[in-house]
């Protein structure tokens, strides 16, 4: 354990920060998944708003330092084409 006081409060910040991010990042994920889902199941209408849904939480994962833009474009392109595929 820290015996510094700021080192005692980056302990706590990071633990708090750590679980935003972790919350930000099961977001998107579970956003993609359901997309995928739906896909699989043949459902375009539902399918199209999910993949609104996914493409809106990656960008706001960007915004937040959760994943960098260049893979969340490539997630939104691989999502897009799987789309246009059904």
């Amino acid at each position: 354990m820290p015996n510094i006081k700021s080192a005692v409060e980056r302990v706590r910040l990071t633990k708090t920060e750590t679980a935003y991010n972790r919350a930000q990042r099961s977001t998107y994920r579970t956003a993609v998944k359901k997309f995928e889902k739906l896909v699989a199941d043949g459902n375009k209408e539902a399918a199209e708003t999910a993949l609104l849904q996914a493409i809106r939480n990656l960008d706001r994962a960007v915004s937040k330092g959760i994943i960098h833009k260049n893979k969340a474009a490539r997630k939104k392109s691989r999502l897009t084409k799987q789309l246009a595929a059904m």
